[in-house]
């Protein structure tokens, strides 16, 4: 039952190449990236006299 026929034409025989095997595995370590956090804001500068109008869009 398990017939192979040929491809038609370049089209099919490029699709058949690309799509009779499964792509490579992917390692869990490698789909993950460490950085180092960014620094803190001081306290006095996290918060102005103005955060809720940046907060809120100028609303």
């Amino acid at each position: 039952m398990d017939q192979i026929r040929e491809p038609r034409n370049d089209a099919e025989a490029r699709r058949r190449t690309r799509f009779t095997r499964l792509p490579d595995r992917i390692r869990i370590e490698d789909t993950v990236e460490e950085r180092p956090a960014a620094p803190r804001a001081s306290a006095g500068a996290a918060v102005t006299p103005d955060w809720w109008l940046a907060r809120m869009g100028g609303v």
